[in-house]
């Protein structure tokens, strides 16, 4: 994937960590870190919607075309990539993410790291969390 790194800020609601295209299926891939544990609190919740309002906000008005016209009219996927699995608040939460932004076609993956292995899961169906084959 091409893949051109965003400065971050210190609370991480406004930016887009990774903006990129995937090679193999031509959609533009924006890629959220999420390195903490998740902690299944209302503040952090609140700031993983926040960060999907802002991400949405993004793709749908016109500030992807703007600053990255080579990839405008172009299919989008948010990739939330873990380094843990996401806890049951949060997969729920991904769940509803997932649903909603279905209807703007914009895909939602996650990618958490297995702890034990340090192998990846990729989740593209996040209503049912199943690792992807």
């Amino acid at each position: 994937m091409n893949t051109n790194p965003q400065k971050s800020k210190p609370d991480r609601i406004g930016t887009i960590d990774v903006i990129g295209q995937d090679p193999k299926t031509g959609e533009v891939v924006l890629v959220m870190n999420q390195p903490d544990e998740w902690a299944s609190s209302d503040e952090q919740l609140l700031s993983l919607q926040e960060r999907f309002n802002a991400y949405v906000s993004f793709l749908l008005d016109g500030e992807l075309t703007e600053s990255h016209p080579e990839l405008a009219g172009k299919r989008a996927r948010i990739e939330v990539r873990c380094a843990h699995m996401p806890d049951t608040r949060a997969l729920e939460l991904l769940g509803l993410i997932h649903d909603h932004l279905a209807f703007q076609e914009i895909k939602v993956e996650v990618v958490a790291r297995n702890e034990q292995s340090n192998d990846e899961i990729r989740m593209t169906n996040v209503e049912g969390m199943s690792k992807s084959e």
